[in-house]
């Protein structure tokens, strides 16, 4: 049999269509490319027939398309841009409020547009929705389909293995059957899936392409269910603890909180928690002189009403893990201690003032407010105020901020204020400004405002015999991040089991072989070997080359009957040779 093939293919399992004569072969050679790929065959589809079940039908065709899939995913990612770009309600108001002050014609259009809250909007849920219908639209029939090729047997060898992209042929000695046997063997030796389909041997290769392929999709399902999840059920919250005080998972104990649209306080994990102590260090010295080396939170802490107190370290990015909850550590400063006393040297007020950080050194500020108790050297019931600045590494010559971000020579800088805080007006107020409308300012000898630094033990007397302010010392204070947000372990799993299935499907080729042992005119047996894959590569050739030397070494090759030579045994290995009109490999 002549090694030259004859006929044209143009692509893998398609046939050429020259003319009407070679349609047969052109549907055997289609038949036997048939589900290499659990993909659906993508046809022009005209106007659909009339009716509310044609457009429906026409409508859900192009929906489970894999390329309106591909389509929603990218509109998606771009949807998700403004999201980063633009601050969010749902993360940072004040950003958004400096946002609406600063662009007063830009923010309106922005609201319109749901771009404060690109994730919660009409138009990304929209996306969102019709990805999550399409993906599960093209992968339900896919797996079934896949589950079919699984369970049934390679197709039968075609006709004409010459219009296969990869072939090879040789003439020998050994009986069909023991070349079809060896053929078999081989095969199920290099993990083919192979039977005997008359006269050949079928084997197909390869189907972790497809389980890769499908599994990335699904996986893709798991990552926007559990995305979703997580956000209908998601909670975020933080609180600011002092060294000594304590936390208890309830809604008032956050100072702020966020959470899902289906989250209810029933959700919150039952623990609480004590800051027993709180530790930074930092660079000393060098280029990054007072940068953080280390923070930590040394906490004690137990899970339901009556559990166990158990100790830990709670780090940045280290979280405490109890149940669905994460306790993050976020931010740290000063908060120092004082105690203030009315005229008469009665204590009406002594706690630990937070203050927040300014700057890199932790130049801090805030207001020590005294709302009941005081009364003024005339007996008359006050409010007293002191807008605090605290300095924790204080320098002569540098009055207004701190030089280094550790406690080493710590100032707290005071002015001392006496009125309404206003309260009581049921306007709600931060806790770290103060409200000069209806306080005034205590007056030093010169008739200005009142001001001292105080170091540790030190006390501020104030005038006319309005009492006094003492610095007692300072301690930390860590502010902690709550969140709860179930499905992320699920979809961590997704995007891990999405890298591993995208590999699977770009690296692994499925393939398939034939192997055709029939007796000549001559009653020499011919062997035909020819492979297909659904794409070209060198793979399939290679493969094939490699398979057909070792069956070649157990049916070696017999002489041609025009060969003068009398020993079969020079007979030259077989070599894979391409199908007319295709690269050859």
């Amino acid at each position: 049999m002549s090694n030259t093939p004859t006929g044209v293919t143009g692509a893998p399992g398609a046939a050429s269509g020259e003319t009407p004569a070679a349609a047969p072969d052109d549907q055997d050679l289609g038949a036997a490319g048939s589900q290499l790929s659990t993909a659906p065959v993508e046809t022009l589809t005209g106007v659909p027939a009339l009716g509310v079940v044609g457009w429906a039908r026409w409508f859900w065709r192009q929906l489970t398309s894999m390329r309106v899939a591909l389509l929603l995913l990218l509109l998606l990612a771009l949807g998700a841009i403004p999201g980063s770009l633009i601050p969010q309600t749902g993360t940072d108001a004040t950003k958004v409020a400096a946002f609406e002050k600063d662009h007063p014609t830009l923010a309106p259009i922005y609201d319109r547009l749901g771009l404060f809250h690109v994730y919660s909007s009409v138009w990304f849920s929209a996306i969102y929705i019709l990805l999550f219908v399409s993906l599960i639209g093209c992968i339900v029939p896919r797996t079934w389909q896949f589950v079919g090729q699984l369970r049934s047997r390679p197709p039968g060898a075609p006709r004409r293995l010459t219009r296969l992209p990869a072939y090879t042929t040789w003439r020998t000695e050994a009986e069909p059957e023991q070349v079809r046997e060896a053929a078999l063997a081989l095969l199920k030796k290099r993990r083919f899936r192979a039977h005997v389909a008359g006269d050949a041997v079928a084997a197909e290769k390869g189907y972790l392409r497809e389980v890769g392929n499908l599994a990335f999709h699904i996986a893709l399902i798991v990552m926007l269910v559990a995305f979703a999840w997580g956000q209908l059920f998601k909670m975020e919250g933080n609180k600011l603890v002092v060294e000594g005080d304590g936390f208890s998972n309830t809604l008032t104990q956050y100072d702020d909180i966020k959470s899902g649209t289906l989250f209810s306080t029933d959700d919150l994990a039952p623990f609480s928690f004590t800051l027993n102590d709180f530790q930074g260090t930092y660079e000393v010295s060098g280029p990054n002189k007072g940068t953080p080396r280390t923070y930590q939170a040394a906490l004690t802490y137990s899970e339901g009403a009556y559990g166990k107190d158990r100790k830990t370290v709670v780090k940045v990015n280290h979280p405490l893990e109890i149940g669905d909850s994460k306790v993050y550590l976020t931010a740290h400063g000063y908060a120092p201690v004082v105690t203030v006393r009315d005229g008469k040297g009665d204590v009406v007020y002594s706690d630990a003032v937070p203050l927040l950080p300014l700057d890199s050194n932790v130049t801090s500020s805030g207001v020590i407010k005294v709302y009941d108790g005081y009364r003024n050297a005339k007996g008359v019931s006050e409010q007293l105020a002191f807008q605090a600045f605290l300095l924790p590494t204080y320098a002569k010559g540098n009055e207004v901020s701190s030089v280094f971000p550790a406690l080493i020579n710590p100032v707290l800088n005071l002015e001392p204020y006496h009125g309404d805080l206003g309260v009581n007006s049921g306007i709600p107020q931060s806790v770290y400004q103060l409200d000069k409308a209806h306080m005034k300012g205590f007056k030093d000898a010169k008739g200005l405002q009142m001001r001292e630094n105080l170091e540790p033990g030190e006390t501020m007397t104030l005038p006319g015999g309005a009492g006094s302010i003492t610095y007692e010392g300072t301690k930390e204070w860590a502010n902690f991040q709550i969140t709860q947000q179930p499905g992320s372990g699920w979809a961590l799993g997704g995007a891990i089991t999405a890298i591993f299935g995208l590999a699977a499907s770009l690296f692994i080729q499925r393939r398939r072989v034939w192997v055709r042992a029939v007796k000549g005119a001559d009653g020499v047996t011919v062997v035909e070997m020819a492979g297909l894959g659904r794409s070209e590569s060198a793979k399939v050739p290679e493969e094939l080359g490699d398979l057909a030397g070792i069956l070649y070494d157990q049916a070696p090759g017999a002489p041609d009957p025009d060969d003068d030579s009398a020993d079969s045994s020079k007979s030259p290995d077989p070599q894979v040779v391409p199908a007319e009109g295709a690269e050859k490999k």
